[in-house]
């Protein structure tokens, strides 16, 4: 299942919303990550986001946001060729240092031009609620873009945090793509709208 919370405000990636900085608030990514190395070493699996993306079998993946590339790092260990970009360079100054053979770049997802296309976009860890208000649609944009025909968009975030899952369909829509399936959890669970959290995943037509 992955890292999942067992109350609303601690997002499914164990990190309280209320931790993290708002707009471009400078991060300190060994401290994030730090989060993410004591949850995994009291014996959570940490790597629910992964299991998904593997369960959808793409040929390639862009991890958008990839923040200390817990997730990218995780797939490139899994023999999948992928791609984890983050606006913010002490995140990926760590990502780069625990997995140095992996591609991270610091690319802002709402501008990013890579000149290619990935068969699976990913968005895990709250991405859309980090980024500044207003601007989630040029985030959906810019995954939107790098999204291959037939190709998809997966993303979860926490629910009754100022981005609505409507807005997120229409935003989606407005980028060409149309919602495919939704689950409460990264390992697949029903969703309902009474759940606090939702995995989406959103496809480009063929």
């Amino acid at each position: 299942m992955g890292v999942q919370p067992s109350s609303a405000p601690v997002g499914p990636d164990g990190i309280p919303p209320t931790d993290r900085p708002p707009g471009d608030t400078a991060w300190d990514g060994d401290a994030y990550q730090s989060r993410f190395d004591r949850l995994a070493a009291s014996g959570v699996h940490v790597h629910g986001e992964a299991d998904c993306v593997e369960r959808l079998d793409p040929g390639s993946i862009l991890d958008a946001g990839c923040g200390t590339g817990r997730v990218t790092a995780e797939l490139a260990r899994r023999g999948h060729d992928v791609v984890g970009i983050d606006r913010d360079p002490s995140m990926i100054a760590t990502a780069r240092k625990l997995a140095p053979g992996v591609d991270f770049r610091v690319v802002d997802v709402a501008a990013a031009d890579l000149g290619r296309t990935f068969d699976l976009v990913l968005m895990a860890g709250n991405v859309p609620l980090f980024t500044p208000e207003g601007t989630q649609g040029a985030l959906v944009a810019g995954c939107a873009r790098h999204v291959a025909p037939g190709g998809c968009l997966v993303a979860g975030f926490q629910l009754g945090r100022g981005y609505a899952l409507a807005t997120y369909d229409a935003d989606c829509a407005a980028a060409g793509l149309e919602s495919e399936a939704r689950w409460s959890t990264w390992d697949g669970g029903a969703w309902t709208p009474e759940d606090d959290y939702a995995v989406s995943v959103h496809r480009r037509p063929a």
